[in-house]
């Protein structure tokens, strides 16, 4: 009698155990793997799973047991793969299949495509190939090569390479200003490794908008080279077979966004993560994961190099390279040899900054558009050069009220403000949108409280900017760049190619104009309400604003290396004494970065403690309050608060209700990272004794770990 072949298999289920399954190797054709792609039945359906372990008996009846219903035709995740995944299932107090399952892209979640897809697959690749064997004859623009390198990038580049010969970890900042060339030196590093034709290489970036850019500057440098790309933005299909060509270790070369950092390479040499600073690294939703962090990780289990780039480096990051444990890298200057932007502050409470267009029905008034600013694009319109004016609102006023009695656009499932969208944005007609839950209603003709008919918008978005700017310079080619715009007609891409190409005259958008793109022929750049940010419960607003301020900055005078052609900044604030704006005039990104560190070590804030959330979501925020003052008081019971660990009161979330949701958060906080891990282990086992998956059985309260939130 054969023996019995037993398999744990994980799912996405919010579950901390894995599942016992018969293997039948008649019927799937292969012993079991650990690692192995999995179908297994599941309740009444069918579920994709994963096996973590091969055993010969089950603590269960063997006559009670399911069988594994098929085998998916892949090589089973290779040993560093899945310890990466167990890592981050236990830092991140993560159930292991909701941690390793969403990073399967769908297309091989569907067992149906597992017949059909390795040869379809194949049958691509060999067409793929013959088309770039024509296309890839030459490298293409943007390619510089490393003779052409000045003398701080080739200093650079000569001290990465000692990581390829050591063949052991090193984690390594390259810290430059905009333009300083800090895309030319780690591609240039990552060819000496990819000569090896069986390495891999992972290059992270924060945002899908920066994807396309940086995938034509690889493909330039490595024309011979498969490189793949991994964002949500591709389609389902393609990216299937974009992992699949990673995972079998095809593709050289894997370029993506934040869930690229966990895809499987089996012969990763190298990892570069591109600005490492960016908040879009850290996940949202289901595993609050930081892709920067578990990419440091992943480099140091695999003892291979990895590059953290940044002209504004995280304060996390940056310390660490200050203390020795990272290498650090400098580049103080522009590689073109073009100088840095002259930044200038308008103070918005000065009557003297206050511009009037002279016709007092123009809509310029309402704005915060400033004499300054409008001289200086005046100025910059007669030289020729483009200029790009930064709001971080979309739509067209934030909110609209009533003159009358005050009625405010207030969102019913939100604590927010429905955003007033003009026709032709994302609908026919205008309209009011909540940017939190997606709630779309038209804009009512009337006060719904008084039935005052004169309505008004409060504030300005990039909509009610687009106009004003409009209303002073009527031939100036103006194009505005925000999320509304790049889904309708043209894409993100091919917006950013207008300015390349030199279509137009102000763009006017959001935070996607600020970084990564390498615009020729700007020679202005604006913030606008910069104050917005400058004041908030959340102690890394200054951080992240001061970076925004450097990379929108960095936009401006690329191309030129003349002093007085090296571009200007107008930053419109009521505050320019404020610390954040007095670094920017210097360009003193050290200098910040030294001033916060002493800031957060006299308040005891990361990265001198360490924290987690435990959020609690509830019908009613009582309920939410109640529930996470039991948790505390049961800690205590339990003896889990220690010397060192912090459990403070819960409080309501910034952002109280969503989608008719109420939210609070608990914060734990320790000066041990050890201890904080102990302590959160702790939670979740109190919370999973007395819940179905992560939802209490009592009050039917939903509860989530989060671990080093990125805003408190």
């Amino acid at each position: 009698m054969p023996s019995l072949i037993v398999v744990q298999v994980v799912v996405d289920k919010p579950l901390a155990q894995a599942f016992d399954y018969l293997w039948d190797p008649s019927l799937l054709g292969a012993a079991p793997e650990i690692g192995q792609i999995v179908e297994v039945p599941f309740g009444r359906s069918t579920l994709i799973g994963l096996v973590i372990k091969v055993n010969t008996h089950s603590d269960l009846d063997a006559n009670k047991l399911k069988s594994v219903s098929k085998k998916a035709p892949l090589p089973p995740m290779d040993s560093a793969t899945l310890r990466l995944m167990n890592f981050a299932s236990q830092y991140y107090i993560h159930g292991l299949g909701e941690t390793i399952l969403p990073t399967i892209p769908q297309f091989w979640k569907k067992s149906a495509n597992w017949e059909k897809s390795i040869a379809k697959i194949h049958s691509l690749e060999s067409k793929k190939q013959n088309i770039k064997k024509s296309e890839n004859a030459s490298v293409g623009e943007g390619y510089i090569d490393e003779s052409q390198l000045n003398d701080a990038q080739e200093k650079a580049l000569l001290q990465l390479r000692t990581s390829i010969q050591e063949k052991d970890f090193r984690a390594t900042l390259l810290q430059g200003q905009t333009g300083s060339g800090k895309t030319a030196v780690f591609l240039n590093w990552l060819k000496a490794i990819l000569e090896d034709k069986t390495a891999q290489a992972l290059i992270l970036v924060p945002e899908i908008n920066l994807t396309p850019q940086l995938e034509r500057r690889v493909r330039a440098y490595f024309p011979d080279k498969k490189m793949v790309v991994l964002h949500s933005g591709v389609s389902e299909k393609k990216r299937g077979i974009a992992w699949y060509e990673a995972f079998t270790g095809s593709a050289q070369i894997v370029l993506g966004t934040r869930l690229a950092a966990l895809t499987p390479m089996p012969n990763l040499r190298a990892i570069v993560v591109d600005e490492e600073h960016d908040a879009s690294y850290k996940q949202q939703d289901g595993i609050r994961y930081s892709a920067r962090d578990l990419a440091v990780w992943r480099a140091h289990d695999l003892k291979i190099p990895i590059l953290l780039s940044s002209a504004t480096p995280s304060l996390e990051t940056w310390m660490a390279a200050k203390g020795g444990r990272y290498q650090y890298l400098k580049l103080d200057q522009r590689a073109q040899g073009a100088g840095l932007p002259k930044v200038h502050l308008v103070d918005t409470r000065d009557p003297q900054n206050q511009f009037s267009p002279g016709d007092p029905d123009k809509p310029l008034q309402k704005t915060t558009l400033s004499k300054p600013l409008v001289m200086a694009i005046n100025s910059n319109l007669q030289k020729r050069k483009q200029s790009l004016v930064l709001i971080n609102r979309r739509g067209y006023a934030p909110v609209l009220s009533c003159n009358a009695c005050s009625w405010l656009s207030k969102c019913h499932q939100c604590s927010s403000f429905m955003v007033m969208h003009k026709a032709g944005a994302i609908a026919r007609k205008p309209i009011l949108s909540c940017h939190h839950c997606g709630l779309v209603k038209p804009i009512p003709s009337h006060c719904p409280d008084c039935g005052n008919a004169d309505l008004k918008g409060l504030g300005q978005g990039t909509q009610k900017l687009e106009d004003a700017i409009e209303s002073v310079w009527p031939t100036a080619k103006i194009l505005r760049i925000d999320t509304d715009s790049s889904r309708k007609g043209k894409g993100a891409e091919d917006l950013f190619q207008e300015i390349h190409n030199g279509n137009v005259d102000i763009v006017v958008g959001t935070q996607m104009i600020a970084k990564g793109h390498d615009y020729q022929n700007i020679g202005l750049v604006a913030v606008l309400d910069a104050d917005s940010r400058l004041f908030s419960q959340d102690f890394r607003a200054s951080e992240r604003l001061f970076a925004q301020l450097v990379q929108v900055a960095g936009r401006a005078g690329r191309a030129s290396k003349e002093d007085d052609q090296s571009g200007d900044m107008f930053i419109e604030t009521q505050f320019p004494q404020s610390p954040v704006f007095q670094y920017a005039i210097r360009h003193d990104i050290d200098g910040f970065m030294a001033f916060l560190a002493a800031d957060r070590e006299e308040a005891q804030l990361p990265p001198f403690t360490y924290q987690a959330l435990i959020h609690a979501e509830a019908k009613s925020l009582d309920q939410a309050i109640r529930f996470l003052n039991s948790l505390k008081d049961r800690l205590k019971a339990a003896g889990h608060i220690t010397q060192g660990l912090r459990v403070y009161d819960p409080v309501p979330r910034s952002m109280v209700k969503v989608a008719g949701v109420e939210r609070a958060q608990l914060v734990v906080e320790s000066d041990d990272r050890k201890q904080l891990q102990v302590a959160l282990e702790a939670i979740d086992r109190l919370l999973r004794a007395e819940s179905q998956g992560r939802i209490s059985k009592s009050g039917r309260i939903r509860w989530l770990i989060e671990r080093d939130p990125i805003s408190v």
